[in-house]
């Protein structure tokens, strides 16, 4: 088996989640052959860009069936950003698109607020909610790095592990047995970051 697959489907920098994880001393590969994802004993979904493109790419590529049969046998998951919204029912982003449906819960974007800027970008404090296994070892209120114009809600609120305020508490992470995703992209949040995919890593 394959010890970390990086899923790629053309919509994130993979290589900077490579890097991350080399730089710690974990082998990482990037993959879009559908067997290597299946064979992966640690799976990562980045992604960054349209919510309907990703999903369209994912099933394009074959990988929709890899990804959950991973996620179904209890597998570690991680999904970054774009990663973190596929994981659910569906997303309000340029229309309305079907997601993995792997949790119930909608993809919606930060409302139209003066002084509110969209894309939400650059470091904000987490509040965290659950003890997620990628969180050990951390400060309290870690800042982390976000881009993104959507955020996810899901319908069962106990799989939220942390939130960030922008400028009301929105799902920064979730948690549920062996998924754990991120809105924030932990490879661009400098030594929090790489605290958290070091605890992936050994999950």
């Amino acid at each position: 088996m394959a010890p970390i697959v990086i899923v790629d489907y053309g919509m994130a920098n993979l290589r900077s989640v490579q890097k991350a994880f080399e730089k710690l001393g974990y082998e990482a590969e990037i993959s879009s052959d559908p067997d290597r994802v299946g064979d992966a004993e640690k799976l990562v979904l980045p992604g960054v860009g349209a919510f309907r493109d990703a999903i369209a790419k994912l099933r394009d590529g074959g990988l929709v069936e890899p990804i959950l049969a991973h996620i179904q046998e209890g597998m570690p998951f991680l999904g970054i950003c774009l990663g973190l919204q596929l994981l659910f029912t569906r997303s309000h982003e340029d229309g309305l698109y079907p997601g993995l449906d792997v949790f119930p819960g909608e993809v919606v974007r930060f409302p139209d607020l003066p002084h509110l800027k969209v894309p939400h970008m650059g470091w904000n404090s987490l509040c965290i909610r659950k003890p997620a296994p990628i969180f050990r070892d951390l400060p309290k209120d870690p800042a982390v790095y976000f881009v993104h114009s959507y955020y996810a809600v899901p319908l069962d609120d106990s799989i939220i592990a942390a939130v960030a305020d922008y400028p009301e508490p929105f799902t920064a992470a979730i948690w549920h047995e062996n998924v754990v995703a991120t809105q924030f992209h932990p490879e661009k949040s400098q030594r929090i970051g790489l605290t958290m995919l070091k605890n992936f890593a050994e999950m």
